[in-house]
C-alpha cells in the first residue's frame, strides 16, 4: 500500500505539472503522513542529514569551475584545436563539435554547460555553412551529454554518494565510455551529412600543419592543463574529489583572468549567481530526493522490485536490458539529479544482486540519464541548443533521431562489454 500511495502520488503530481523537486518532497510527505509508520520529523532529518556530505560540496564547485571556464575563454581555445585535429575532413564543423566537447567535457562536469559554452561559439558557424539549423543544434546538444560521461562527472560525484562507491573510480571508469560515445557520434555525422549533400560537400578547414597544431596545442595548454591537474591530482593521492574541485574553482579563476585575460569582474559576478541559483535548485532536490529513498528502503521496495524482476527472468543479460529499457524511459521525462537520488538505492542493490559490478553499474545509470538530456520531452540539451541556435525544439528533435540512436547503440555495448568500464579503475588498483 505504501509502495502504491508513495509512487501514486508522485506520478499524479508530475501530471499536474508539479515540478519535480516539490512533487518527490510533496508525495513523500503525503506518504509518511497516511500510510507509513514513518514521522514526519523523519522527512526533515533525513533531507538536512543527506545534505551534510563532504563529498557533496564537489558538486557546486564544479558548476562553478565549469561556468568560469565558460566564460575565460577556454570554449575558443578549444574549439581552434579540435580545429587541428579533425578540421581537415569533410563535414568537419560537425566532429570539431564532437571533440571540443570531449575536451571541455573534461573540464566542466556538466553536460548543460557543455552544450553552452561549445554551442555558442560553433552553432552559427555551422548554420552560416548551410549544415542545417537542426542537425547544428542536435550535433551539439548530443555531444554535450558526453559532459557528465568523462570526468569530472557531477552525475558520478552523486552516485558515489548515494551508493557508496569510490567517486575516483567512477571518474576513471567513464574515460573509456565517454571516448567511444564521441567517436560513434563523428561516424554517425558522418553518414547523416553524406546522405544530406545540401548540408556540405567539402571541408570547412585548411590543411592542417604540424606548426599549426602544435600552435593550437600551445594556445590552448591552460585548458588541456585542467583536467590533468584534476584527475592528477585526485589518482596521485594530493586530494580528494571534493577538495579537487575546490582546486579546479581556483585554477579556472586564475585562468580566465590573467592567463587568457577574458574573465572580468561581471563575468565573475554572474558566474557566482549562476552557480548560486543552480545550487540551491539542486540542493533542494538532493534533500528531498534523499528522503524520498529512505522511505523506499525502509518499506523495502527495492527489495520487493528485485523480487518482481525475478518472476520475470534470473538471466543478467535480461535483467540489464529491462533496467536500460526503463532507465531510457525515465531519463525522457525526470530530471537527472532526482533520477539518480531516487533510483540509485532502489536500482543499485538489485544489479549487485545479479553479480553487475557498482562501478560498472554507474556508468551504465549515468550514460542512460545522459541520453536523457537530447529525449524529449525533457531534454535539456535540446532545449540550450534550441536557444543557443535560435531553432524551433521540434526542428532539433527531429535531427537528433539518428543522434539518440547512436547513444542508445553505445549504451548497450557498454552495459555489455563491461571491460570498457572497469578496464582502468582495474588498473588502478
Amino acid at each position: 500500500m505504501t509502495t502504491i500511495v508513495l509512487f501514486g502520488s508522485l506520478f499524479i503530481f508530475l501530471l499536474m505539472s508539479v515540478p519535480i523537486g516539490i512533487a518527490i518532497g510533496l508525495s513523500t510527505v503525503l506518504t509518511m503522513m497516511t500510510v507509513s509508520d514513518v514521522n514526519f520529523s523523519t522527512f526533515i532529518l533525513q533531507s538536512f542529514s543527506g545534505l551534510d556530505s563532504y563529498p557533496l560540496m564537489a558538486i557546486p564547485f564544479f558548476m562553478l569551475a565549469g561556468i568560469l571556464m565558460g566564460k575565460g575563454g577556454v570554449s575558443k581555445k578549444l574549439l581552434h584545436l579540435a580545429g587541428q585535429l579533425v578540421g581537415w575532413l569533410s563535414g568537419a564543423l560537425a566532429y570539431i563539435t564532437v571533440v571540443a566537447c570531449m575536451f571541455f567535457s573534461a573540464i566542466s562536469g556538466s553536460g548543460n554547460a557543455t552544450v553552452a559554452a561549445i554551442g555558442s561559439a560553433i552553432i552559427p558557424e555551422m548554420r552560416a555553412k548551410k549544415y542545417g539549423e537542426g542537425f547544428a543544434a542536435a550535433i551539439t546538444a548530443s555531444a554535450g551529454a558526453i559532459g557528465i560521461v568523462i570526468p569530472p562527472s557531477i552525475p558520478f560525484v552523486l552516485f558515489g554518494v548515494m551508493g557508496g562507491v569510490s567517486i575516483g573510480s567512477l571518474f576513471l571508469a567513464g574515460i573509456i565510455p565517454g571516448i567511444l560515445i564521441g567517436i560513434a557520434l563523428m561516424i554517425a555525422s558522418y553518414f547523416v551529412l553524406k546522405k544530406n549533400k545540401d548540408i556540405v560537400e567539402e571541408s570547412d578547414y585548411e590543411a592542417v600543419s604540424w606548426k599549426s597544431f602544435l600552435k593550437a596545442v600551445l594556445d590552448a595548454k591552460w585548458a588541456l592543463f585542467a583536467p590533468i591537474l584534476i584527475l592528477g591530482g585526485i589518482y596521485g593521492g594530493f586530494f580528494t574529489a571534493t577538495e579537487a574541485a575546490a582546486v579546479a574553482v581556483v585554477y579556472a579563476f586564475l585562468v580566465g583572468v590573467f592567463a587568457h585575460k577574458e574573465l572580468k569582474w561581471q563575468g565573475i559576478k554572474e558566474s557566482l549567481l549562476e552557480t548560486i541559483s543552480i545550487t540551491g535548485v539542486t540542493m533542494y532536490m538532493i534533500g528531498v530526493s534523499i528522503a524520498f529513498a529512505y522511505l523506499l528502503t525502509i518499506e523495502r521496495v527495492p527489495h520487493t522490485i528485485a523480487e518482481t524482476i525475478l518472476l520475470i527472468s534470473d538471466n543478467p543479460i535480461i535483467i540489464l536490458l529491462l533496467i536500460n529499457i526503463f532507465l531510457l524511459f525515465v531519463g525522457a521525462v525526470v530530471d537527472t539529479i532526482a533520477a539518480l537520488v531516487v533510483l540509485t538505492p532502489i536500482l543499485l542493490p538489485i544489479a549487485v544482486q545479479f553479480g553487475i559490478d557498482p562501478v560498472h553499474f554507474g556508468v551504465i545509470l549515468v550514460v542512460n540519464l545522459a541520453i536523457g538530456f537530447v529525449t524529449p520531452p525533457i531534454g535539456a540539451n535540446l532545449f540550450i541548443a534550441a536557444a543557443v541556435g535560435k531553432v524551433s525544439i521540434e526542428k532539433v528533435s527531429i535531427a537528433a533521431v539518428p543522434l539518440i540512436i547512436t547513444l542508445i547503440i553505445c549504451l548497450f555495448i557498454i552495459s555489455y562489454v563491461p571491460s570498457l568500464s572497469l578496464l582502468l579503475p582495474n588498473l588502478a588498483k
